[in-house]
């Protein structure tokens, strides 16, 4: 057997333990959130009710037409630096109306969102370790996805963007929107409001499922759908489980950060 070959089933050996042991920690995660009892996952005096499920049901409503509307249209192969800012400006309007909204109704955003339970550098070194244990799942469902479907790897618009772009100003703003902006405002609506409101009256499966499905639609981009299912589904878990959203705040931003860094550097890093 040639030295290449003995690497390669050596590299594979050590990619199926990796996948056994990511496998193992999120089954873990998810066992200890299903052994919980049936409390609201931060201790608060109130709980989402009516006004909030409303409110769910009209963003969910609103994203999907947005991303239907999108899939047809094309548009999302056409982001310009305008359109980056007209998204970027957009997130965060809807970000504020859902701070806004549930400052009004009398919710108290610290409590709930867990920010104030851990301190930042246990967030970032459990969101380090989580997100080091996702990535298996997240190309295991690649692979998969590319040999069942014969889909390529087609790059999302904001990474072709990147790649394209020539101007430090262009891939500054591209830069903080991916590693900044998205992370914060995106885990605020998907894992910290949506999922939310779909934990209290269905459950924690049912909750994590469907809150990773509305995550990898309305990213608008096929052949990344069950990845971003699987990473939507760790991100959940790892919130669930820490009880705090800047957990996966932290592992957003770490991915999309290592995202990058991959385009960046195409003379080091296989594309």
């Amino acid at each position: 057997m040639s030295s290449d070959s003995l690497l390669t089933a050596f590299g594979n050996v050590i990619g199926v333990l990796l996948l056994i042991v990511a496998v193992y920690i999120y089954v873990a995660l998810f066992r200890q959130i299903a052994a919980r009892a049936p409390t609201t996952l931060v201790e608060s005096p109130k709980v989402f009710g009516l006004p909030e499920a409303i409110l769910a049901l009209a963003l969910i409503t609103f994203l999907l037409l947005l991303s239907v509307v999108a899939w047809f249209s094309a548009r999302s192969l056409e982001i310009t630096n305008s359109v980056l800012l007209e998204n970027l400006l957009f997130t965060v309007a809807i970000v504020l109306l859902i701070s806004a909204f549930l400052a009004f109704r009398g919710f108290d955003l610290g409590a709930l969102t867990g920010i104030s339970r851990i301190s930042f550098l246990r967030a970032l070194s459990t969101g380090i370790v989580l997100l080091l244990a996702a990535y298996p799942l997240i190309l295991l469902a690649e692979t998969i996805t590319q040999g069942l479907f014969r889909i390529g790897p087609d790059r999302q618009s904001i990474v072709e963007l990147f790649d394209a772009s020539r101007t430090i100003g262009q891939r500054v703003m591209i830069i903080v929107f991916a590693v900044a902006i998205a992370p914060v405002a995106e885990e605020f609506l998907f894992r910290f409001f949506l999922y939310g409101v779909l934990r209290r009256y269905f459950g924690h499966v049912f909750g994590i499922i469907v809150n990773a499905l509305l995550f990898a639609a309305i990213h608008n981009h096929l052949p990344s759908f069950v990845p971003l299912f699987v990473l939507g589904m760790c991100f959940t878990i790892a919130y669930e489980w820490s009880g705090s959203i800047l957990v996966s705040m932290t592992m957003h931003s770490l991915f999309n950060s290592l995202s990058l860094t991959v385009l960046a550097f195409p003379e080091i890093f296989r594309q």
